[in-house]
C-alpha cells in the first residue's frame, strides 16, 4: 500500500531492458548518440512539431528552472500559482538558474491560476518602471501539485492573456501525460498549439529511471538552452542512457498507458474513500494524485498496517478523537494495483 508519490514506484521492464540494450560497445558522448536523433524525431511527430528542438535531463527541477533561465532576465519575474512546484519544491533552483528573476505567486482554487487574478497581476506590473521587477513570463503546472488538470481551452485562456501582455509561456509537465490521460487532449493541443513555447516533458514520475524531455517550440531558444544545459552542470556525457529511456517511454505509447493507469487507480482510490462516513475530498481527483480527508482512526489503521502515504498539511497528528477528519495526499503510479487500492479502503474503512 505504497501511495507516498509516484516517485518511489520501480521502473517498467521495457525501460531496463532499453538500458541493457544501449549498454553495448562504444557510442558517442553528450547526445550525439543516434539514438538521441530517434527521440528527436519521435518528440517531434508526437508533438506534431518538425521544428522544435528536444534535450534531455536528468531532473525535473533541471528542466524546470533552465527553461525558465531561456525565457527571463534577471530583473523580471515568472507568474505562478502559490503552490506551483518551481515555488515550493525546487528548493529556489529556478531563482538560482534565472539569475535572481523572482516568482510572483498567483492565487486560484485547487492550484489552478485564476484568470481574471493574473489580468489583474500583469495590469499592475512594473507600475513605477525601472523601480519594479518586470514581467517576464507565466509557468503553468499540468497536472498541477493538487492534482488537478487544466484543460486545453485553460490553457489556451491563460496563453492568451500571457500573449497580450508580451510575456511566454512555460509548462512544467512532469505529470504531463496524466493531464493529457484526464483530457483527452493531444500533445500538440495541451502545448503549442494552446500557445505554450518550452515544456519540461516528465518521465521519472511516471515510471522512468532518470529523465526528463525539454521540448522548445521556438527552435530560435535552442543553442542557449544547450549552452544553460552545460554551464549548469546537466549534460550528460554518457548521454545514451537518458535516450534509452525516454525512447523506451514513447514505445507503443508506455508513457500514455502508464499515466492511464495510474489515474484509474487514483480514480478507484477517490471514490472509495469518498464513498466513507465522515470522508471527504479536499481537491477533485482528476489525475493520479488524491487529496481526501476521513476520520483520524482510520488514519492509524492505514498506518499501523503499513500504509505509506502522506498527511497533507503536514503538521496534522494521529493524536486526538478518532472520528476527527484528518487530510492526506495519496498518489498512484503505473506500479499501483487494484488489489492495492481495494486493501487500503477496507482498512480504513
Amino acid at each position: 500500500m505504497q501511495f507516498a508519490s509516484d516517485n518511489i514506484a520501480p521502473v517498467p521492464r521495457q525501460v531496463l531492458d532499453a538500458i541493457e540494450r544501449a549498454n553495448h560497445g562504444a557510442m558517442a558522448s553528450y547526445g550525439g548518440e543516434p539514438l538521441m536523433r530517434e527521440v528527436e524525431a519521435r518528440m517531434r511527430a508526437v508533438f506534431e512539431a518538425p521544428d522544435a528542438a528536444v534535450y534531455l535531463v536528468a531532473t525535473g527541477t533541471a528542466a524546470n528552472s533552465l527553461s525558465l533561465a531561456c525565457l527571463v532576465q534577471p530583473w523580471q519575474t515568472v507568474y505562478c500559482h502559490r503552490h506551483a512546484h518551481i515555488e515550493e519544491d525546487e528548493c529556489a533552483a529556478p531563482e538560482f538558474y534565472m539569475g535572481g528573476a523572482k516568482l510572483t505567486l498567483l492565487d486560484g482554487d485547487h492550484a489552478k491560476i485564476d484568470p481574471a487574478g493574473l489580468e489583474q497581476s500583469l495590469r499592475s506590473a512594473a507600475g513605477a518602471g525601472v523601480h519594479n521587477v518586470q514581467k517576464g513570463a507565466l509557468s503553468l503546472t499540468n497536472a498541477t501539485e493538487n492534482g488537478t488538470v487544466y484543460t486545453v481551452a485553460e490553457v489556451e485562456r491563460l496563453c492568451a492573456i500571457a500573449r497580450a501582455a508580451g510575456i511566454p509561456v512555460h509548462m512544467d509537465g512532469a505529470r504531463f501525460a496524466n493531464a493529457l490521460a484526464a483530457t483527452n487532449a493531444s500533445p500538440a493541443e495541451m502545448t503549442w498549439k494552446a500557445g505554450v513555447d518550452i515544456l519540461s516533458f516528465g518521465g521519472t514520475k511516471n515510471g522512468l529511471l532518470g529523465v526528463e524531455a525539454v521540448v522548445i517550440f521556438d527552435p530560435a531558444k535552442a543553442w542557449e538552452f544547450e549552452l544553460r544545459r552545460k554551464r549548469g552542470g546537466h549534460l550528460f556525457s554518457k548521454h545514451r542512457y537518458l535516450s534509452a529511456q525516454m525512447l523506451a517511454y514513447l514505445d507503443d505509447d508506455l508513457w500514455l498507458r502508464s499515466a492511464r493507469h495510474a489515474n484509474a487507480m487514483a480514480t478507484r482510490l477517490s471514490q472509495g474513500i469518498a464513498a466513507l462516513p465522515g470522508a471527504s475530498l479536499v481537491h477533485p481527483t482528476e489525475a493520479n494524485a488524491v487529496f481526501a480527508a476521513w476520520p483520524r482512526e482510520g488514519h492509524r489503521r492505514a498506518q499501523e498496517a503499513g500504509a505509506y502515504y502522506y498527511l497533507w498539511p503536514g503538521h496534522q497528528s494521529l493524536d486526538g478523537p478518532g472520528e476527527d477528519p484528518v487530510a492526506a495526499r495519496l498518489v498512484c503510479s503505473w506500479a499501483t494495483t487494484e488489489e492495492e487500492v481495494d486493501r487500503f479502503l477496507s482498512i480504513i474503512r
